[in-house]
């Protein structure tokens, strides 16, 4: 109610229901909504009312209305004269889909009513107007023309429902359009009481009708578990280490990808028990030991995926061999692709340094030794270590292993001492001295004799088998004599009864057979099938056919005739010498259950993983040397495979001279661990202090001093530097990387890389080779030959790979006479006499000295580039009289060390016509296929033989494979189980997702603006 000059205005209240003051308010309106969009309709000493949209609480001074419910309570103002009343005048109860503003209508009709209200606000003017001793006012059409007025405008940044805004809107346009004068004027025209409260009432009218009770219910509830959620959200983001879900930590889903992709549906008591270790909760470090095939993998990879999914940092797995990680990497993808992560590959010529940014993905890095170190580096170069949550080291054992294991031990330690919020996980099944080891990476152990099936270790020596029993004396206890019936010719061509140990298990069962030398591999695959019956013959008859087809597509129409022997029995051998398509054939094979027996070499113990029911050691040696008890317990572990075989059982074949030794084997610990940074006059220690230098880690001696502290060579310094102090060989180091020009104190103090260093470290060069290959790149500018491959790939030739060639100096003059004059020239180029090779070919004596080394990598080089002529890989294998495997040896190593090269030529500015040529040549090493088989090749697992495969089918690009449907593809393709091809695709599906999500990183770097963006210059 308005009160001037006795006038009461009362307003009739349309529904009666009435509310009480307390009551809860509703949940459709946040509170935040209801404090700060109000709309003044009074100011200046008068009532003030306030209009909100129908579920909006209105609340003034003197009076409050509610959209749906409102109240209109009078109340005085003694102090102005001003009061209004407004209330309710029934108890009755109104619907919920009533019309509440109905009746507004009728009050804005009433032109008396109106014409009460325009005299009550132009008496009050005048009032205020006397008050402030203001002479009299002027109006100009009955509108009120000064600044400041009894109703102010409602402020156009208010938060009013849609409807009202929209009413709002539309006034102003028909306002401005009706009045120009007044928008001409510069002056705001002056609205009565009566048109603001009008159009008020109109906006409220116009905005949506009040919700249901029920939809009110159903909204707070709604609204209460958003609410719930968002704080478990918020919750998770503040604690890194919060849960996401029931298993371990992370969401059910992640169980069920489990069950669907392995078939895994519950975890070993072990894996429960090393998941729940307060060490890993509190993201310490670990090193855990288990006999091989316990299921320590698992517990890795759901530890990376913790770290990926909860605390959103990225992951890098090392693996020993790129076979392996090109077999984790396809059996991750799968994954990834369900939790939204990538894997990424890291071996041979793969990967990306350093790695691409994600803003919205995280990626899991899959390397072998060598590509986690140069990662590492590129990472730590770029500031970037921090990303890296969680390091997993398998086969930590490694680290005793020559260079590879100097790598290991300088990844870890550059892990540790620049990024102290990155945890390492270390596993072996085969650990010696474990508190070295411990103490090097501040870790925990755990440890267990847990293996999924029950493993019976045997020894045969004459006719007599003994099991292995470490409660003897001897070590050994009798179990049974062997009484198999031999025939004369028999008992001589098999007196260790080989063929009868086998012929116990196979073909239902599988078998593997480790013999010393990759040569005997082949000779006892031989002898044991030319004593099996026919009926092993038809055993999987067709399968077997099949892979002998694909064995004979792989080899451009050839097959080795030892396979082409072994394969219809059953049998095939596994060594270096088969090519990786080889491999991977007979790999899958024996998997699938086609072959039932392999006799193999020590490394498919350390390689992928393929398990039997019994295990034969033809011989306790590896090549000449007796078997480490590291090597005997891997190859015993291959026994036994897990959910197939309730028992697995080994059998070492001994001889009489090797009695004694065996206890020794069998019952002593296993070999310690030792740092190899002093390894090969230590050149390990070498290459550390280069790159700590060049990546800015150390830039004296102080900072180097206190790096070495952190390395397993200053833990067991008392061991291995006996004869001299560790910081001795630190600044004996030094001093050698100074005569190279590798590096230089800048300030007579702080120590700092050339350029010739710094390419070194960059390129994972070793410190030996680094000058013969600058004089190499260097000489080589003089007169490079362009008009073939000869003379760049002889500088890309790797020289760990001479000690292993042996030329043939007929093939060598053959090959040198089929090449060009140009080519023929550039012998003279690289330090070989022209008469060299013909006198070498002729027996003849060189009278002039020449370097070894040239001559040895020019015979390589004609073999790279005879494969890039015609990539047969048999066929250059036989003219050069090398292995198979030797030759694909060469080739893949070529192509690491070419990308090694390139990085080296692009940090040295006279280097640059290197660049372009070197991308391009190791582009064609990596795959040394046709133009159009590249883009398939690219995906993990596929080789040059599946790939052709894949292409005649109609599956010509990345896109083609990565949208394949694996039902259709195992149609399509034979000798492809469903499970190669689900792994094949979703590879595939993950390397198109890596290459999209570097092309939209490209994007954004591109469009977003630069960090070093100059300031706008200050205003004038």
């Amino acid at each position: 109610m308005i009160n001037s000059g006795g006038l009461k205005l009362k307003v009739k209240r349309v529904c009666s229901r009435k509310r009480s003051r307390e009551r809860p308010k509703t949940h459709l309106t946040p509170e935040p909504k209801r404090g700060g969009a109000a709309r003044p309709l009074a100011c200046s000493g008068a009532a003030m009312v306030e209009v909100r949209g129908p579920s909006e609480e209105v609340r003034g001074p003197s009076e409050e209305v509610r959209g749906s419910s409102e109240e209109v309570r009078g109340s005085s103002e003694e102090d102005r004269g001003v009061s209004q009343e407004v209330r309710g005048s029934s108890e009755e109860f109104c619907s919920d889909g009533e019309d509440l503003f109905g009746d507004y209508d009728s009050i804005l009709e009433d032109s008396a009513v109106l014409a009460e209200l325009d005299g009550a606000e132009r008496s009050h003017r005048d009032a205020v107007w006397r008050e402030d001793g203001g002479g009299e006012r002027q109006e100009d059409g009955g509108k009120w023309q000064e600044d400041d007025s009894l109703l102010d405008e409602p402020d156009p940044a208010e938060r009013l429902p849609p409807s009202q805004l929209q009413f709002q809107q539309e006034e102003e346009r028909r306002r401005e359009s009706s009045s120009p004068s007044r928008a001409a004027g510069g002056g705001g025209g002056r609205r009565s009481v009566a048109e603001q409260l009008k159009r008020a009432m109109l906006g409220n009218g116009a905005a949506p009708r009040s919700v249901s009770r029920a939809a009110a219910l159903r909204e707070a509830a709604v609204s209460e578990e958003m609410g719930v959620a968002a704080r478990a959200v918020e919750a998770a983001a503040a604690d890194e280490t919060a849960d996401l879900g029931p298993f371990f930590g992370l969401p059910s889903r992640v169980q069920d990808l489990l069950r669907r992709l392995r078939g895994i549906d519950t975890l070993y008591d072990w894996q429960h028990a090393c998941l729940n270790l307060d060490c890993v909760r509190q993201r310490r470090n670990l090193i855990f030991s288990l006999p091989t095939s316990g299921g320590k993998t698992l517990v890795a990879e759901i530890l990376l995926l913790r770290e990926i999914l909860r605390r959103r940092r990225d992951g890098l797995f090392i693996l020993p061999y790129v076979s392996l990680v090109q077999e984790k990497v396809r059996g991750l993808a799968a994954l990834g692709l369900e939790l939204d992560f990538l894997v990424e590959e890291y071996a041979g010529s793969r990967g990306r340094f350093p790695p691409l940014r994600r803003r919205g993905r995280r990626s899991l890095y899959v390397a072998t030794i060598e590509k986690a170190h140069s990662l590492v580096e590129a990472l730590l170069e770029a500031g970037r270590l921090q990303e890296l949550g969680l390091l997993v080291v398998d086969e930590l054992h490694m680290l005793g292993d020559g260079s590879r294991g100097a790598l290991i031990e300088t990844t870890l330690a550059k892990v540790q001492y620049v990024s102290k919020s990155t945890q390492i996980i270390g596993m072996s099944a085969t650990l010696g001295n474990i508190g070295d080891l411990q103490v090097f990476l501040r870790a925990e152990h755990f440890s267990s004799d847990f293996r999924p099936v029950e493993l019976k270790e045997f020894v045969k020596l004459g006719d007599s088998v003994y099991q292995v029993d470490p409660t003897e004396e001897s070590g050994l206890s009798f179990s049974r004599q062997l009484s198999f019936k031999y025939s004369s010719s028999m008992q001589k061509a098999d007196p260790d009864h080989v063929v009868a140990l086998v012929t116990e298990v196979v073909p239902s069962h599988s078998c593997l057979v480790f013999c010393p030398t990759k040569k005997n591999c082949e000779n006892v695959a031989q002898m044991i099938c030319s004593y099996l019956k026919e009926e092993f013959l038809q055993h999987r008859r067709e399968e077997k056919a099949e892979l002998l087809r694909q064995l004979r597509a792989g080899g451009q129409g050839w097959v080795c005739p030892v396979l082409r022997r072994t394969v219809p029995f059953g049998l095939a051998y596994h060594h270096s010498g088969l090519t990786s398509e080889e491999r991977r054939l007979v790999e899958e094979a024996y998997s699938a259950g086609v072959l039932c027996l392999l006799a193999c070499t020590s490394t498919l113990a350390a390689g992928v993983n393929l398990p039997a029911r019994r295990v034969i050691l033809r011989s306790p040696y590896v090549a000449s040397e007796f078997l480490k008890r590291t090597q005997y317990k891997q190859m015993v572990g291959r026994a036994g495979r897990a959910g197939i075989d309730s028992v697995g059982e080994s059998i070492l074949i001994l001889q009489d001279r090797d009695r004694d030794k065996v206890k020794t084997l069998l019952c002593a610990p296993v070999e310690n661990c030792y740092s190899q940074l002093m390894h090969g006059d230590g050149k390990g220690l070498l290459s550390l202090i280069l790159s700590l230098i060049g990546l800015k880690v150390g830039t004296s001696l102080q900072q180097l001093q206190d790096f070495l502290s952190g390395t397993l060579l200053f833990v067991q310094r008392q061991q291995l530097c006996a004869d001299t102090d560790l910081q001795e060989a630190l600044q004996s180091s030094v001093r050698l990387l100074q005569e190279q020009r590798l590096v230089c104190a800048a300030d007579g103090a702080t120590l700092q890389v050339t350029q010739l260093g710094r390419a070194t470290f960059k390129g994972s060069v070793d410190v030996s080779h680094s000058a013969v290959l600058y004089g190499d790149l260097s000489r080589g500018l003089d007169g490079l030959l362009l008009s073939s491959y000869l003379h760049l790939l002889y500088l890309v030739t790797p020289y760990e790979l001479l000690a292993q060639c042996r030329p043939d100096w007929m093939v060598y003059l053959r090959q040198v006479t089929s090449l060009s004059p140009a080519e023929q020239r550039m012998f003279a180029a690289v330090g070989i006499p022209e008469s060299f090779v013909p006198r070498k070919a002729a027996g003849q004596t060189v009278k002039k000295s020449v370097p070894v080394q040239p001559v040895l990598r020019m015979y390589l080089a004609l073999v790279l580039l005879a494969l890039l002529k015609d990539p047969d890989l048999v066929a250059v294998s036989d003219r050069f009289q090398l292995s198979r495997g030797f030759v694909q040896t060469l080739l893949s190593s070529a192509a690491a060390f070419c990308s090694c090269v390139l990085r080296f030529a692009q940090e040295l500015e006279e280097f640059w016509p290197f660049r372009t040529l070197l991308s391009e040549l190791t582009r064609r090493l990596s795959y040394c296929v046709k133009a159009e088989l590249i883009p398939l090749m690219e995906v993990a697992g596929v080789l040059e033989s599946r790939a052709r495969q894949l292409y005649s089918a109609g599956y010509t690009s990345l896109t083609h494979l990565a949208n394949a449907d694996p039902a259709h593809l195992c149609r399509s393709l034979t000798h492809l189980y469903r499970k190669q091809a689900e792994q094949m695709v979703a590879s595939a599906k993950m390397l198109l997702s890596e290459k999209a999500a570097a092309l939209q990183e490209e994007v954004d770097n591109l469009l977003s603006p630069p960090s070093d963006l100059p300031p706008p210059p200050p205003p004038l």
